[in-house]
């Protein structure tokens, strides 16, 4: 019998995590901006970095703790996660973004720093590109710490938290280092900040893709793989028929 939870609670866990996400992240924007900086820009790509690692091992084993829309369809297109449960996923990630956007905004009714809205600080095109690249280091690493069994499975959270907080670091200057069309979608729908939220959708899909097929590319052909439904620590093979 499959003891994985139920499809319904799956998706509650992402949206939970997604909710922690940009709650944290995006008020630790907020904190920032309200406080005279004193977070820093390293302080906040901390938050971003720390949330997203708890988030992995307090959801991982129950949702695979995808926590970003971009994600799931790159493991969808890669056959990591089967076609049938993507859009509950993705639909699930945004609702959680949108309702943490909304209490920062009850919290914070006079929108300090747009609710953590993601801004480039360039032109578009170089937005984009920075966008995609960030995005492909991230799904490099999870494509490896999720799905390869020859990764170390229970230091995945480290490693894709890491990546998080190391592409906010050198990219949240240039574009917010979004990585993530729900962390991005929330605060701008909230705030009504809408007209780069474009680049935020495409090109955290675009990058998503190309780190995953960057990885299945220089992988080779493992005994085995991990399902990225049974979490990143899971060590199981990936069932053909749940694709």
């Amino acid at each position: 019998m499959d003891a994985r939870p139920d499809l319904l609670r799956r998706a509650a866990a992402e949206a939970f995590g997604v909710f922690a996400l940009v709650f944290a992240g995006c008020g630790a924007i907020v904190t920032n901006a309200v406080y005279g900086g004193v977070l820093g820009a390293v302080g906040v790509s901390l938050v971003f970095g720390l949330v997203i690692m708890a988030m992995i091992y307090a959801t991982g084993h129950l949702s695979g703790a995808h926590l970003n829309p971009a994600v799931t369809l790159a493991f969808t297109l890669t056959r990591h996660f089967p076609r049938r449960e993507a859009l509950v996923y993705m639909v699930s990630q945004t609702g959680g973004a949108i309702a943490a956007a909304a209490v920062l905004l009850a919290v914070w009714p006079s929108e300090p720093a747009s609710l953590g809205v993601t801004l480039p600080s360039v032109g578009a095109g170089s937005a984009v590109i920075y966008e995609v690249m960030l995005t492909a280091f991230l799904m490099f690493v999870i494509m490896a710490v999720a799905t390869d069994t020859r990764a170390v499975g229970a230091a995945a959270a480290i490693a894709i938290g890491g990546t998080v907080g190391l592409d906010a670091l050198f990219g949240g200057p240039v574009t917010g280092a979004s990585m993530n069309p729900a962390r991005s979608i929330g605060p701008a729908l909230v705030s009504g900040e809408l007209h780069d939220l474009w680049i935020y959708l495409l090109a955290p899909v675009a990058g998503a893709a190309l780190g995953a097929f960057a990885y299945q590319l220089v992988r080779g052909a493992p005994e085995s793989s991990r399902s990225a439904a049974d979490g990143p620590t899971a060590s199981l093979e990936l069932e053909g028929e749940r694709i």
